[in-house]
């Protein structure tokens, strides 16, 4: 896996952990973004870009959404300084980047949302 793919999927991570609660219109509008971007498996979203990082980083943004609002997370309830992002970027690349080491053709709604539960267990 890129090191570039692997940046992507933490900056979706901590662009997502860096907002404030969205309202239900708004997280409802980011699920509709996702929906489309669901069937990806961890290869199919790195060969459907042909090296558009930035088409990799759309969806793994798309799909950390979308874990966030399916877990009801608040995330002004998390410490948000450099160090506690940091972490959370730490944690979250090292499980997604496992999950799809394991299964290439795994899912990858299903890695980045395991990667999201990890990186905030605070285990």
């Amino acid at each position: 896996m890129s090191k570039v793919w692997i940046a992507a999927a933490a900056a979706g991570l901590l662009l997502a952990a860096s907002t404030t609660v969205r309202a239900d219109e708004e997280a409802e509008k980011l699920v509709d973004e996702a929906l489309p971007l669901m069937y990806h498996s961890c290869a199919s979203v790195v060969e459907e870009a042909a090296g558009d990082n930035a088409y990799i980083d759309k969806v793994v943004r798309a799909l950390t959404a979308v874990s966030l609002y399916n877990r009801d997370v608040q995330i002004s309830e998390f410490e948000i300084s450099d160090e506690a992002k940091n972490a959370l970027h730490d944690k979250f690349v090292a499980v997604l980047k496992k999950g799809c080491e394991a299964d290439k053709d795994a899912l990858l709604a299903g890695v980045v949302d395991d990667a999201v539960a990890d990186a905030l267990s605070g285990k």
